[in-house]
């Protein structure tokens, strides 16, 4: 088995674990849940020689040679991590990517990345081959190759005489044998607008950094699966779960991201039955549980081996971490395996989180959190203080985290608020052949180190990182900074007709008076269809509960169709895009009260 800190490439460290434990199980894919049969499985061997014979096969029909980039389009499943290692063993870049569905928005942004990364091929299996077909030719891709990757079946390979040199004739002569830690490997394509995708180009030597730095600091037992429900074109899946699963020896299972949404127990019911100690989730999936989650779907069912819960790629709420263990608390579930993570693309994925322990909050008094200051709240007799209960992200691991003022760029104390910045071998070089981001976002410089600037705002406590908003999104109104999210979980939590479905609090900006002010504007889904008169009182008191909670007036309510609300890909709210319907007066509300 190849120590991933000193391996040169993704190639090879899984070369050394096909060699050194072939039969075992690299991945496996759950096709249908609860059935004896319902699931696929790839050893390390197999994985290993599928991706070569795929490897050739891209150098050989399809011309392509190191360096070129391949668009992934899989559904979860096995198909899915040959493609990504037989990309690598020809030496290619991948780029992940969702399939095509109706989302007309969607299929326009994936082909925004065909054309901004130069792509030189697009691989997809048998099964979804026609609806790939049909997207390219309608977005008119022809000139990109298809192929169609269902022939690469490694059922037929035999463990027992691999040897994992001999099995392969060509193998010395794979480009990606020669691949080294500067080598990118994966471009990973940020949520933004279709007309201006950015890809961060991430190399072996930050995925393998980030591998290890993920086993090192949750430290994971050996022999714990990973696993989830989470896509592999996503951040989160393909590195969180396939790449740490996989290379860090201890295999992979996944489910089809639809089954978890329609079916959430799915999800816990596979946690138990194929024993995954290691599983990540955005908070919504939590929320998700515990609201939809019945006794008789997990009758008998055992968390106690889900020993790291993990919570990101969204705002953590320390509600949601309380409701979520005393619902399954019954079931084995401990608190202490909740884990509240941070992470982002430009720094790979894991940046980070603390394991092995209760989640750490802060209950932060309001008026100096809205003058970028965090600070417990005193609680002082008698005094009526606002409060923001915040979720500590734990502590950074393996990468220098600095909180700097976004405007001077200067450094700032613990406990003051500013943007987050972040240097060391997790973060990516920049976004494929796009300069000027790049030199945005990835060149600033503090004391002679060159940092990533995340466009996150936080704070260090403590050693505890606490992240309190994005910097684009923060509403400030009046003098007051505050956070769309706070908000917006101020509403769900008082009104339950919007317990479940998200919603989206941005500020414009209108003249009154000869004056321009910044005013606020909330956009919520709702169900079902409910009279008038029900759509007026929700919207009247969604603005009570805003002025009561916060002291803010609201400009006003819509009250959208279910997917109204623009999300990225992994469900994060995209409230500049909200902004911008809403300026172009294409929102489309059922409701809408724009009355002070």
């Amino acid at each position: 088995m190849t120590d991933v800190r000193k391996a040169s490439s993704l190639s090879q460290v899984l070369r050394g674990l096909a060699r050194s434990r072939p039969d075992e199980a690299a991945v496996i894919h759950i096709r249908v849940p609860d059935t004896d049969d319902g699931y696929d499985t790839l050893t390390y061997a197999r994985l290993d020689l599928a991706a070569r014979r795929l490897a050739d096969r891209l150098r050989t029909e399809l011309g392509l040679r190191a360096g070129d980039r391949v668009l992934l389009q899989y559904p979860s499943g096995t198909q899915f991590p040959i493609a990504f290692f037989g990309c690598l063993y020809a030496g290619l870049i991948t780029v992940p990517a969702p399939l095509p569905g109706r989302n007309r928005r969607e299929r326009q942004r994936v082909k925004g990345i065909v054309r901004q990364g130069g792509i030189r091929a697009i691989l997809t299996d048998e099964e979804n081959h026609p609806a790939v077909s049909e997207w390219a030719r309608t977005e008119s891709l022809d000139d990109v190759p298809l192929l169609v990757t269902a022939g690469e079946d490694p059922a037929s390979y035999d463990e027992a005489s691999y040897d994992g040199e001999a099995s392969y004739d060509d193998a010395a002569s794979l480009p990606g044998e020669a691949a080294n830690p500067e080598t990118p490997a994966l471009i990973q394509y940020t949520s933004g607008s279709t007309s201006d995708p950015k890809g961060v180009v991430i190399t072996h030597g930050n995925l393998l950094h980030n591998v290890a730095a993920m086993g090192e600091s949750f430290a994971i037992a050996p022999g714990t699966r990973h696993g989830g429900w989470i896509p592999l074109y996503h951040d989160m899946g393909l590195i969180g779960h396939l790449l740490t699963g996989v290379l860090l020896g201890r295999g992979v299972v996944t489910l089809n991201p639809i089954t978890f949404v329609r079916r959430p127990h799915q999800w816990l019911r596979a946690i138990d039955r194929f024993d995954i100690g290691h599983s990540n989730a955005p908070n919504f999936a939590y929320e998700l549980c515990v609201q939809r989650v019945t006794d008789e779907q997990i009758e008998g069912l055992d968390l106690s081996r889900w020993r790291y819960a993990i919570n990101g790629s969204e705002p953590v709420h320390a509600a949601t971490l309380r409701e979520f263990t005393e619902r399954f608390a019954p079931y084995g579930f401990r608190a202490d395996a909740l884990v509240p993570c941070y992470g982002m693309a430009e720094a790979t994925l894991y940046v980070s989180g603390s394991v092995l322990r209760e989640p750490v909050t802060l209950v932060a008094d309001a008026e100096f959190l809205e003058k970028n200051v965090l600070a417990p709240a005193t609680g002082a007799a008698g005094a009526e203080t606002a409060t923001r209960e915040l979720v500590s992200c734990g502590d950074v691991h393996d990468l220098a985290c600095r909180i700097v003022d976004p405007v001077s760029g200067e450094a700032l104390a613990e406990g003051h608020v500013g943007e987050i910045w972040l240097n060391g071998p997790s973060v990516a070089k920049g976004y494929w052949d796009n300069e000027a981001a790049t030199v945005e976002t990835f060149g600033a410089t503090l004391e002679g180190d060159r940092y990533l600037r995340t466009g996150d705002l936080g704070a260090l406590l403590d050693g505890e990182l606490f992240i309190t908003g994005r910097m684009k999104e923060t509403l400030m109104i009046n003098g007051r900074n505050l956070y769309p999210q706070d908000v917006e979980h101020e509403l769900r939590s008082h009104h339950t007709e919007l317990a479940t479905l998200p919603g989206a609090a941005f500020t414009v900006v209108e003249e009154r008076g000869g004056r321009h002010e910044e005013v606020l504007v909330v956009a919520q889904e709702v169900t079902g269809q409910l009279p008038e008169e029900e759509y007026a009182r929700l919207a009247a008191e969604m603005k009570q509960t805003v002025s009561r909670e916060f002291g803010l007036p609201v400009r006003g309510v819509a009250l959208l169709r279910r997917g109204g609300v623009r999300r990225t890909t992994s469900g994060k709210i995209q409230r500049v895009a909200m902004r911008e319907l809403y300026l172009a007066d294409a929102l489309q509300p059922l409701y809408a009260d724009w009355q002070d």
